[in-house]
């Protein structure tokens, strides 16, 4: 049935290919198109239940990222993604089952990473995520759509994990008991970025939500970082959102399921050659109050992704996909765990910010 589909696909659009799986990604299902210079995607449209508003999004940021890169010199097909239109000029083919697929040019020869191999590797992604930002200045965010609503606002993730643990309906609140005593703790100083951006303090922009290490692409040959990839969650959010995310994955010395607490730490080094990297290029356009609470963000995104652990766990396991019985329990012991180790060194991150901002917030 699937081998029929996908042929109808590759018919909608042109294409004569053979369809191999391809990569190891968690929501959309990925072939690479064999002896062509593409991909072929099925967006889950159980994550995303409105794929026009998806690809409408994905179609203006990187028209808007290709024609600054043109402007700029560059090779517009290696600063961003770039879909394939069907024979019918759509972005997208909806088969009669309801499936949804797209196509998209490979990046060559270029490969990515689970987990940085050194600082450079850092500095490098924080650039390119830094001049993501910069070459979105004056890009209108409020005209995207916000495919998972909500998602970054970490009041009502708490109110969420609140709800969770009255109903307790796996039976584990008892155990979860002092994780959620360090959540509430700071309930009323975790939605600082969410005030800040109803209040005006600082300005919506365009964001990317998913900046783990793995959605960076790096040159094959130079190691050098190329661009930012898979832009489903591309949204009006806070810059902070990205940089905050980047590095609570980044700059923990353990995987996010690591057991062992003594192994999960901040690492700092790479804090600060990630902040030299994003400051380099998009330092300018921040605005005062943004550069002050850049710290911060690292700690607000490790406890937001915690306590929607733990949300998930107290409910019994039903968002995130676990390999083994508690794995959330695990994860949000983890990111607690890495959240007060940030927690005991935001003077010091201030102070990085500071001097290499030169900015006294």
């Amino acid at each position: 049935m699937e081998r029929e589909v996908i042929s109808r696909v590759l018919t909608a659009y042109g294409i004569k290919a053979q369809a191999v799986p391809f990569g190891n990604g968690h929501i959309n299902d990925t072939y690479n198109l064999i002896g062509t210079p593409y991909l072929l995607q099925r967006i889950n449209t159980r994550v995303f239940a409105r794929p026009d508003r998806l690809m409408r999004n994905i179609q203006l940021v990187t028209a808007h990222l290709r024609q600054r890169a043109e402007q700029a010199g560059e090779d517009p097909q290696r600063v961003t993604l770039s879909l394939l239109p069907t024979l019918d000029g759509e972005s997208f083919f909806q088969s009669s089952d309801g499936s949804c697929y797209r196509i998209l040019r490979r990046i060559e020869n270029t490969r990515c990473y689970e987990r940085a191999q050194n600082t450079g590797q850092m500095y490098g992604a924080a650039q390119v995520l830094g001049r993501f930002g910069r070459m979105l200045e004056g890009f209108d965010a409020a005209q995207l759509y916000e495919t998972i609503s909500d998602f970054h606002d970490t009041p009502k993730r708490v109110a969420a994990l609140e709800a969770a643990a009255a109903g307790d309906i796996a039976g584990r609140a008892g155990q979860d008991a002092p994780m959620l005593q360090f959540a509430l703790a700071r309930k009323e100083r975790c939605g600082v970025i969410c005030r800040a951006l109803k209040k005006g303090e600082i300005p919506l922009r365009v964001t990317h939500n998913d900046t783990k290490l793995n959605n960076f692409l790096f040159d094959s040959q130079t190691d050098r970082c190329v661009c930012l990839v898979d832009l489903d969650t591309v949204m009006p959010g806070s810059a902070l959102y990205d940089f905050g995310d980047a590095l609570r994955f980044g700059a923990s010395t353990a995987a996010e399921d690591e057991a062992d607490l003594d192994a999960v730490h901040f690492d700092m080094e790479i804090f600060a050659a990630f902040a030299k990297g994003y400051l380099e290029q998009a330092g300018r356009a921040l605005c005062r109050t943004e550069l002050s609470l850049l710290a911060q963000s690292v700690l607000w995104m490790t406890y937001e992704c915690a306590v929607r652990f733990l949300t998930d766990d107290l409910n019994g396991d039903v968002y995130f996909k676990i390999q083994y019985p508690r794995q959330n329990r695990i994860r949000a012991l983890n990111q607690f765990a890495l959240a007060a180790d940030i927690e005991r060194r935001l003077l010091q991150m201030d102070r990085i910010v500071r001097q290499l901002s030169g900015c006294d917030f």
